[in-house]
């Protein structure tokens, strides 16, 4: 507006010639002052905002403060009603135990005998069960020991057969291609020979290299005397065609076992009572009687070597 009107003076001057230049200055020095009045006023208008500004958000604070305040005062004597209230019943409570306080002191003192009985029972079950625990766990303590010695032992019967079936293996050795096989399996060990190295067909007169071999495994019999002996014979599925003496396959394998257990015999040095004889005929076939192959491999006789295991199977029966 001041402009405006400053504008509107200096126009209406240069308008009129007759305005002097005095006044024209003067004029000029208004108009110089009123614009550092404006921007006086400009500078103290954007002041005036800030503190506008600032003082809202300043209202704007209290205003949140005195909510929570005024929540916190709500909450207050909204505990202090509760609490009174609490206080009130406690004050109920108490006044009715005193009046009950003898009766009530009976019935606890009651209640405590009982508890106290129960809790001595309690004890003497507790004894009792760790008494129960103490010797089942002594009793596992030995039952794991005495596992032990069992693993222990096996592991060395395992360890004697493996040997037992190295030394066979090596004894036999010049047998190889002949029929003969040794194997360790099932903690046994297998001495397999075809009838080809032992007998004649129809025959249980052990041949001269049969009995070679039977011989051979005899000495290794003979350092080991605790071993078990079983000798089961073997025949294919053919009818016995012979006649005489032997009756059928179950016979002429029987015959044949028992050959070879009086070969055994032969050294002073295999115990006897660990001999067995077993004719097992045509039924505990290796591969199928349909071939030629086949047949010769059921035609044999297996010599099966068990460790002693009297003491294992006492001690599995003490675990």
């Amino acid at each position: 507006m001041i402009k405006k009107s400053i504008a509107l003076m200096l126009t209406l001057a240069l308008m009129s010639s007759c305005v002097s230049k005095k006044v024209y200055n003067e004029l000029e020095a208004k108009h110089a002052n009123l614009k550092k009045e404006n921007r006086s006023l400009s500078g103290e208008v954007d002041e005036l905002s800030k503190a506008n500004n600032q003082l809202t958000n300043d209202k704007a604070a209290l205003e949140a403060e005195l909510a929570r305040v005024t929540a916190e005062r709500n909450k207050l004597q909204s505990d202090y009603a509760a609490a009174e209230k609490n206080l009130g019943t406690l004050q109920a409570s108490y006044n009715a135990l005193e009046v009950n306080s003898d009766e009530a002191l009976q019935s606890n003192m009651k209640k405590n005998r009982d508890l106290l009985a129960q809790l001595e029972a309690k004890e003497r079950a507790l004894a009792a069960e760790q008494a129960r625990l103490t010797k089942l766990s002594n009793d596992l303590q030995a039952s794991s020991q005495r596992l032990q010695e069992l693993e222990g032992m096996i592991a060395a019967k395992d360890a004697s057969m493996r040997k037992l079936k190295e030394t066979l293996s090596k004894a036999l050795n010049s047998f190889e291609g002949k029929g003969l096989t040794v194997q360790q399996k099932n903690g046994k060990v297998y001495v397999s020979m075809e009838n080809k190295l032992l007998f004649s067909s129809g025959s249980w007169a052990v041949g001269t290299e049969g009995r070679r071999a039977i011989v051979e495994v005899g000495k290794v019999l003979g350092a080991n005397p605790d071993i078990a002996v079983l000798i089961e014979g073997h025949t294919d599925d053919d009818a016995y065609a012979g006649s005489g003496a032997i009756a059928d396959n179950w016979d002429l394998s029987t015959k044949r076992a028992t050959a070879i257990v009086n070969i055994l015999a032969e050294n002073k040095n295999v115990n006897k009572q660990n001999l067995t004889a077993a004719g097992r005929s045509q039924y505990a076939p290796l591969a199928s009687n349909t071939t030629p192959d086949g047949k010769a491999k059921n035609r044999r006789i297996e010599i099966i070597l068990t460790p002693q295991l009297d003491e294992i199977s006492k001690m599995l029966n003490e675990l």
